[in-house]
């Protein structure tokens, strides 16, 4: 997949067992790309990237459960590789700052589990309302717990998207039976964190098809 937004653009890998999206945006004619839940595969979604003329700039979790953070590691050492050689800084790591201790647990993000433990170590914790802007690109960081208490969401002004991880699915919300979930607290930070979005917000999730906002707020059953 591949969307013009402005002169954002937009693609996207399904990766790993939970079938997760991996996001990467770029502003075209650049060659940095920022990549958003690397669920699995680092090495692959470099590779992959660099196939395009791309490479990684940084990389941004939405929340620390296993599928989105598998590929971390092997992701920011190939990125970190390819820049130490073209004279770049380090790749950075951002999440939200709640999120902190939940990215070390493997217990919480479930990757004991699955028996195969993985942490990632951010180099830049998130505020709700911070406003990065990276590689030209403007993002506002909205703190959504819920799902996990530190998951966080990404809105793109410019291009009038959304990046949520497994906050908000079309006509559905993520799971709050895992550690640090909470239903109640999920439903609050939809309804107060995106349903104020413009309505024609593009929602790109963790898991499935895009939505928008405005659809969501009609026909959402759980907000």
């Amino acid at each position: 997949m591949e969307i013009i937004m402005s002169n954002i653009r937009i693609g996207h890998m399904t990766l790993g067992i939970y079938q997760t999206n991996c996001y990467f945006v770029y502003r075209e004619n650049s060659d940095k790309v920022l990549v958003f839940d690397p669920a699995d595969h680092g090495e692959k979604i470099e590779a992959a990237l660099g196939q395009h003329g791309l490479h990684t700039a940084a990389i941004l979790l939405t929340h620390g459960h296993f599928d989105h953070i598998g590929g971390c590691e092997e992701l920011k050492a190939a990125a970190d590789a390819y820049a130490g050689e073209h004279g770049e800084n380090p790749v950075k790591i951002y999440a939200g700052e709640a999120e902190k201790d939940f990215l070390l647990d493997t217990k919480s993000n479930l990757s004991k589990d699955m028996g195969r433990p993985v942490t990632v170590t951010a180099d830049v914790y998130l505020k709700d309302g911070e406003e990065l802007d990276l590689d030209g690109i403007r993002i506002k960081v909205l703190a959504t717990p819920g799902h996990t208490a530190g998951g966080v969401s990404y809105y793109f002004p410019e291009g009038g998207f959304l990046i949520c991880g497994d906050t908000l699915f079309q006509e559905s919300v993520g799971r709050t039976d895992f550690p640090t979930g909470s239903m109640s607290t999920l439903v609050r930070s939809v309804k107060e964190k995106l349903f104020t979005l413009p309505e024609d917000t593009v929602v790109y999730p963790g898991h499935g098809d895009s939505t928008t906002i405005g659809h969501e707020k009609k026909y959402n059953p759980f907000c």
